[in-house]
């Protein structure tokens, strides 16, 4: 988030808008905000290539929290703000992180966690000097927790000058893999030592791939920690656009956001699409979306039918890419590719893919196996060469998160599961993402997950974990009916033997199924699969 050249031949033009509140922060606000914050990290000691963590929910420093660290040659993580104190203190600590940038709405947890984060010397807080911000926790601006210094934010770089730093250096993200099957792992991609006008090439690929552009506005739905709207925003400030950045998704609004707004590109999630799609039709029919231009979604795969029903109410501006944060291939394709080949991800742009089976060979087109590429751009997890090793092939060449999928006979990918989710029931190997996707599809239901829980027979079955829509009783009827669809539509052995119901489905955010946490309720007691997932 880089844009000096916008600011000076735009000071006034909104670099983004928050979208609840309307309040704008213009490009010369954002550039004179990022220069202070980087004057007062380079103040606090740190040199190029050293970290510090962002713990917040989308609000309107997040940017600048981010900006400072690209112009001043740091790291900078971005954290789930929905972690508990035990995970945050382990991300912050993993990264080495001696700055920690939150807000008051997070300022509790953070605290708790900074007990375990002895590198951390400084924590500043957004909106820590309001009534119910440092002193709602007895505390002092300047006080002290462990090694760290509590202070608030605006107080803290109120002094600094609006002037870049010297010897401005790039910086970028180390993100951490979501944890969904595991602890998370930080991914460390080797940083240059150059200026931040000289961006890391495959921002400028993703620019030119998704046509972003000067006159562009933005409309961002998704948590402001994670990989792709990192780079979906950091993308429309460099270009010189608008964001439109919404603190929470909300179908309805999300919809009148772009009519209100004029948005041309947006990026979603799959289970973004299902909400927008299950909205009343008078909701869905109120907002003027023609402005739209390209809408792109990942993240998750996106159940077909969902993704049928998004072309036909949108048209063909529907862009779909699968690439995981490591970088070690990227994969894309628009709505008439995946039209011609349904359930497609894409074809390879970046990388080299490979289809192997668990002897390292290679298979034909259409069978399954592991995903490999020989890796577009360089990785490791940070302080984990085991699983560093782990993802990486004997030889060295190649690099996976064990995804699984197969390429068609025209060269285009299309994913079957992840590796870590297969269920294993009397010796079949069962990928539980078929069963979700047409589950998703029922107009009963809200969202749903597929898992293998124990059987002593046969070592696993297959549950299905639904939410209902709202206003649905959950019963006996409503799981023999979602079975029975799934028996109408499924192979036998891909049928849930039984469904559970709960009010909320442990969901990140972005979209993903935390499903490492669902699974454990039903093998806490077994020792023997309790650990399958790592």
């Amino acid at each position: 988030m880089y844009a000096p050249h916008i600011a000076a031949a735009h000071p006034d033009r909104p670099a983004f808008i928050m979208a609840s509140t309307g309040e704008t922060v213009t490009y010369a606000e954002f550039e004179a905000r990022s220069n202070q914050l980087a004057h007062l990290l380079v103040d606090e000691g740190l040199a190029r290539t050293d970290h510090y963590s962002v713990i917040m929910e989308n609000n309107n420093r997040y940017f600048e929290a981010c900006g400072a660290g690209e112009r001043s040659g740091l790291y900078y993580t971005c954290i789930n703000s929905f972690l508990t104190a035990e995970e945050l203190a382990f991300i912050i600590d993993d990264s080495e992180s001696q700055v920690v940038i939150t807000s008051k709405a997070k300022l509790a947890v953070v605290l708790d966690a900074l007990a375990d984060c002895p590198k951390v010397t400084l924590t500043l807080v957004v909106g820590g000097g309001d009534a119910d911000g440092l002193a709602a926790h007895g505390l002092e601006d300047g006080a002290s927790v462990g090694p760290s210094r509590i202070v608030d934010y605006a107080q803290a770089i109120a002094d600094k000058p609006t002037e870049p730093i010297a010897n401005e250096r790039l910086g970028t993200s180390m993100l951490y893999s979501s944890g969904t099957t595991g602890r998370p792992k930080g991914i460390l991609r080797p940083l240059p030592n150059v200026p931040p006008t000289e961006p890391l090439a495959l921002f400028t690929f993703l620019a030119n791939l998704w046509q972003y552009r000067e006159d562009m506005v933005y409309l961002s739905p998704a948590p402001l920690y994670h990989s792709a709207p990192q780079a979906a925003n950091n993308l429309t400030i460099q270009a010189g656009g608008t964001a439109v950045i919404m603190e929470r998704f909300d179908a309805a609004t999300y919809l009148s956001l772009i009519e209100k707004y004029k948005v041309t590109h947006t990026q979603l999630v799959p289970t973004m699409f299902s909400r927008l799609l299950k909205l009343p039709d008078e909701d869905r029919n109120r907002a003027d979306l023609s402005s739209l231009e390209i809408a792109i979604h990942a993240a998750a795969p996106c159940p077909a039918q969902v993704k049928d029903d998004m072309i036909e109410w949108w048209g063909p501006i529907i862009h779909e890419y699968y690439g995981a944060t490591e970088g070690l291939g990227f994969t894309a394709c628009d709505s008439e590719e995946w039209l011609a080949h349904r359930g497609t991800v894409g074809k390879v742009i970046l990388g080299d893919l490979h289809i192997l089976d668990d002897d390292m060979q290679p298979l034909p087109n259409g069978e399954p196996g592991t995903i490999w590429f020989k890796t577009a751009s360089d990785f490791a997890y940070h302080n984990d060469e085991a699983k560093t090793l782990e993802a990486t092939s004997p030889d060295g060449t190649m690099t996976t998160v064990n995804d699984v999928g197969y390429v068609d006979d025209d060269g285009f990918l299309h994913l079957t599961d992840r590796k870590t989710f297969m269920i294993i029931s009397g010796g079949v190997n069962i990928y539980p993402q078929e069963t979700e996707n047409l589950l998703i599809t029922h107009p009963l239901v809200y969202d749903a997950a597929v898992i293998g829980v124990p059987n002593d027979d046969l070592g696993e079955e297959v549950k299905a974990v639904v939410q209902p829509m709202p206003g649905i009783e959950p019963n006996d009827e409503l799981a023999q009916t979602l079975v029975a669809f799934c028996a109408e539509h499924l192979s036998r052995q891909k049928v849930p033997r039984s469904i559970d119901f709960e009010d909320e489905l442990p969901r990140l955010p972005t979209g993903k199924l935390y499903k490492r946490k669902l699974r454990d309720r039903y093998w806490a007691d077994r020792g023997d699969g309790a650990n399958k997932i790592v």
